[in-house]
């Protein structure tokens, strides 16, 4: 009997992905797995767009489980993935990896294994000298840069250079570390209209200020988590803050995240396109398919991997 396979379902922003997760997971049996870089943070539910009333059940995994104001990474997540996904298979089940963050999603794809890497103390101590544009130099100089978390602040460009050090010096753990792409994943992409999704981001984003997106913002800051921590999450909760704190009128920011969201969906769909250059064979499925033909596409899909 051939292995389960890995289900994938992902797409830009407000194109639906979670209600057709919670649909193929309760039609196969399976368990979701969340692939959204910001719903892993506790206390940040109306701007991370949770919805966890749409699950209805169906167990999930990777969602609030770590406090706001914390810097969750790549090396957590693919750690915390390989953990849920092996808990969700003893179970029997069909894991169902939801979510938009490209890289998340490729970096599974792709196999991606990174070991614990050590502090290095006397590196920090040299690097911590240097401003940020030469620790960006440096860093490019070791590896290509495929995104820009690596060097958004000082702190993190050391870590990233640090651990290109440690492979360096240890070549048995950049071997580790290597791809090895998967070939048990069924990856299915939500296939959305620009226009539609730009209809869809705009309505949402006036529902959420009503449900109290702001007061949600509020209330972290109030609990203690630091402005500058939100601000670094991007999108909902730098504009909000920007606002609450004086720094940008009301009027301000709802223009500019309305817009900033649209370049955020603009961006996921160029990731997106960029893994199926790279290889990844994404099955896109109308936005708009009914529930039920939309998780007859998907099990036939399940099915055919099955019979290889």
């Amino acid at each position: 009997m051939p292995a389960l396979p890995l289900v994938v379902i992902t797409g830009p922003t407000a194109s639906g992905k979670t209600r057709r997760a919670v649909d193929v997971a309760r039609a196969l049996d399976a368990e979701i797995i969340s692939a959204d870089s910001r719903q892993v943070y506790t206390g940040m539910d109306l701007g991370t767009g949770k919805d966890l009333d749409e699950y209805g059940g169906v167990p999930y995994h990777l969602i609030d489980i770590a406090p706001a104001g914390y810097k969750y990474n790549l090396y957590e997540f693919l750690r915390d993935f390989d953990c849920a996904e092996n808990r969700v298979r003893s179970a029997g089940r069909i894991p169902v990896l939801c979510g938009g963050t490209g890289l998340y999603v490729e970096s599974v794809l792709q196999g991606i294994h990174l070991p614990q890497v050590p502090a290095d103390y006397a590196l920090r101590s040299v690097l911590e000298e240097k401003t940020l544009e030469e620790l960006t130099e440096i860093l490019a100089s070791m590896k290509r840069l495929h995104n820009s978390t690596d060097v958004d602040s000082p702190k993190r460009a050391i870590r990233a250079i640090e651990i290109e050090c440690y492979y360096r010096d240890h070549p048995e753990a950049a071997r580790a570390a290597a791809p090895s792409p998967r070939t048990d994943a069924v990856v299915v992409g939500i296939d959305i209209p620009r226009d539609e999704r730009r209809r869809r981001i705009s309505e949402r984003l006036r529902t959420r200020f009503s449900q109290g997106m702001t007061a949600e913002v509020e209330r972290l800051i109030a609990e203690g988590v630091s402005p500058d921590d939100l601000i670094y999450y991007g999108l909902e909760y730098k504009y909000i803050t920007l606002f609450v704190t004086g720094r940008i009128s009301r009027s301000e920011m709802e223009r500019g995240l309305e817009t900033a969201i649209h370049q955020f969906a603009k961006r996921q769909m160029t990731w997106f396109r960029g893994m199926e250059r790279r290889g990844h064979s994404i099955n896109w499925l109308p936005y708009d398919l009914p529930a039920e033909r939309f998780v007859e596409e998907v099990t036939a899909l399940v099915n055919a991997y099955a019979q290889h």
